[in-house]
């Protein structure tokens, strides 16, 4: 299968790899039959990589449909979002959609996963951020010409999407992880350990990722690296990662830091990759 260079990222996603794939790509093993991303985000490296057999996977529900929607029923979802604005006004009657949950509950799939794209292009630096009631709660963005419908690529990897082997679900990583094959690489790129306490941007879904989420996580490598499964992992370069992962070939690598608010204090962030392989 030819590799389509549309096929990229369609959303916007804090920790999204599409600037470090030049640093990541020569880390990756060679020879691997299968690929399994349990946090998907943006998906910059599945749709880089283009495998022919994959298994995806994030926990956030609203995520996964837009790529469900997309495999499944993406010239509707094009149409939806070209009747969107990008106002003030149209973006907040929309983003408050989920605030009444009769309402929400009786948009159909399309439309929702029309919704979370439209927000994620217009909202405040793409941040998707919910709050305790998981609610969706970024402020406009204000930005005069998102490309909120860019339907060569949304077309593109609905094709990928159709033509390859991919699975694509909303479970608990672990749980993808222990249904694996030995012949499958894993990419792990989790919520990050935030380097400070005002740096956590972990509310992607209700509930967050804690330390012990990160302890979870390493053991779940444990028993991929007992079971002979590669793994490559991505996370901030905290003591706390480096020392749960001190058995691990850990490579520290450059990352542009996009998130913060105040520009200024946006530039070079350090980040590690963790592997089981030399």
């Amino acid at each position: 299968m030819a590799k389509n260079d549309l096929v990229m990222p369609v959303l916007k996603w804090v920790g999204g790899k599409r600037q470090l794939l030049p640093t990541l790509i020569p880390m990756l093993p060679k020879n691997t039959n299968n690929y399994c991303e349990p946090f998907l985000g943006g998906g910059a490296m599945l749709f880089y990589l283009q495998p022919r057999k994959a298994f995806i996977n994030d926990i956030n529900e609203n995520l996964i449909l837009v790529y469900e929607v997309i495999r499944d029923d993406v010239e509707n979802l094009i149409d939806a979002l070209a009747q969107y604005k990008n106002d003030a006004e149209t973006f907040y009657a929309v983003r408050d959609l989920d605030r009444d949950k009769k309402k929400y509950a009786a948009l159909s799939e399309v439309e929702r996963a029309a919704r979370i794209i439209y927000l994620n292009k217009t909202c405040f630096n793409g941040l998707y951020r919910v709050n305790n009631a998981g609610e969706f709660n970024t402020p406009f963005g204000s930005y005069k010409n998102p490309n909120i419908v860019n339907a060569p690529v949304l077309k593109a990897v609905s094709r990928y999407l159709n033509v390859a082997d991919v699975t694509i679900t909303s479970l608990d990583y672990a749980e993808v992880l222990n249904s694996i094959s030995k012949k499958t690489f894993v990419y792990l790129d989790p919520p990050y350990d935030p380097i400070s306490e005002t740096a956590n941007f972990t509310g992607y879904v209700k509930g967050g990722f804690n330390r012990d989420e990160q302890i979870r996580l390493r053991n779940c490598c444990n028993d991929l690296n007992e079971r002979k499964i590669k793994f490559m992992l991505s996370n901030s370069a905290t003591d706390f990662i480096r020392e749960i992962y001190a058995n691990y070939n850990i490579t520290t690598v450059k990352a542009k830091r996009a998130v913060n608010s105040v520009a200024s204090k946006r530039g070079d962030v350090e980040e590690v990759v963790i592997r089981n392989y030399g």
